[in-house]
């Protein structure tokens, strides 16, 4: 645990009680940086039901719209003015914008106005996002205010070192590997229910195939539907379940009528669900991480997914998963009829995929994240550098 204590600003357009990876994993950090005796104070959107402006750790609440086809998430408006009154009050020592709407825009300006070293943190592809919602054009421009945006800070937080690199090719300077953890505790194959794959019709040597996911067009979900009617070719008395929601929850639903649509689930009724299935198919092409494929493993599933991101660094072939060529169809529908004829055949080593993804344990990732902070705070970054416009309107 290190000597120094420092103050951190946390700067966020999502945090818990959202379910999201990017909401878990910032409140992991803050939780596991506040267990090491480091102060914390986090700005984000009000979220439903809050009607005050200031919270408990001394950090602010501001006003946000919700974000287009993620109704249940909102982006903030700026805050500059506000921040710099409250910074000026109470100087962290250091600020992490998680985030790159007009919050965390508005964040970055005050930090470098006030010379305070900021640090920011890539946590979701919105360049790649856009050819799902019809704005495909945007790509570019979008990417270009990213790269914009994380050059202004001191360091850029990545999720994968192939995303690190990824981002360095594409102009992203000082980039730094932060990888995700998964709470083991609560993920284990000790959690498989019999009951709950009764209550699924899956008998007891039926292979269960599970997604869990948002249910949006980027999540690329119908591929995993398709694989799971080639694999009832073979098996008919397999089954499908799915977790999560979103704006394509109905339609899926309708399209796809043999599988079971569970709807969100969290806790230790979450990881009985992982636990509970055999095989875990993860289409998505769009994620920097993928948490849901460390909590599969360490739930004891097997995992069938492209060669990107999380998948790419955790999954070994044939051991604990199957990888598929990046965009490659017909090979992630063939991989994973392939996966089922192994579990039904031979079966897999539950036990050894948990075992593969322990290393990543949420203190070690927390003990490289105050690092990071530290490192941030004693080579300061020169505020002088490409001041940011101010905001043109405050709320």
């Amino acid at each position: 645990m290190s000597a120094r204590k420092l103050r951190l600003a946390l700067v966020s357009e999502t945090f818990p009680p959202e379910v999201n990876g990017v909401a878990m994993t910032l409140g992991r950090l803050a939780e596991g940086l506040r267990s090491r005796g480091h102060a914390v104070s986090i700005v984000r959107p009000r979220q439903k039901d809050e009607v005050s402006a200031t919270l408990p750790d001394g950090g602010l609440l501001v006003p946000g719209l919700p974000i287009p086809r993620y109704p249940e998430l909102r982006f903030g408006l700026p805050a500059a003015r506000r921040l710099i009154s409250l910074w000026r009050t109470a100087m962290p020592d250091v600020v992490h914008v998680a985030t790159e709407g007009p919050l965390g825009h508005s964040a970055l300006a005050a930090a470098r106005r006030l010379g305070i070293p900021t640090i920011s943190s890539f946590h979701t592809n919105f360049h790649s996002y856009s050819r799902h919602y019809g704005i495909g054009w945007l790509q570019r421009g979008i990417e270009s205010y990213l790269r914009w945006f994380h050059n202004r800070t001191a360091m850029i937080l990545v999720p994968t070192a192939s995303l690190a690199m990824a981002l360095g090719q594409a102009g992203f300077g000082n980039v730094r590997v932060l990888s995700r953890g998964v709470d083991t505790r609560l993920f284990s194959p000790a959690r498989r229910s019999p009951l709950l794959r009764l209550e699924w019709g899956a008998r007891p040597d039926a292979p269960v195939c599970l997604v869990v996911s948002r249910l949006a067009p980027e999540k690329n979900l119908a591929l995993a539907f398709k694989a799971f009617t080639a694999i009832r070719q073979e098996w008919p008395q397999a089954r499908m379940v799915c977790v999560g929601d979103g704006p394509a929850a109905l339609a899926l639903a309708r399209r796809y009528p043999d599988v079971l649509f569970c709807g969100m689930r969290t806790g230790e009724d979450l990881a009985t669900h992982y636990a509970s299935a055999d095989l875990f198919l993860f289409p998505s092409l769009t994620e920097t991480f993928g948490n849901v494929v460390a909590e599969s493993l360490a739930s004891g599933l097997p995992v069938v997914a492209f060669d990107h991101a999380a998948a790419g660094e955790l999954i070994v072939e044939g051991v604990n998963g199957w990888l598929v060529k990046p965009g490659d169809t017909v090979g992630f529908i063939a991989a994973s009829r392939e996966a089922v004829r192994r579990l039904t055949r031979n079966g897999i080593d539950r036990a050894g995929c948990a075992a593969s993804v322990r290393h990543l344990s949420w203190n070690s990732v927390v003990e490289r994240y105050e690092t990071m902070l530290i490192d941030a705070v004693e080579h300061r970054f020169d505020a002088a550098d490409a001041v940011l416009p101010a905001p043109t309107f405050e709320i």
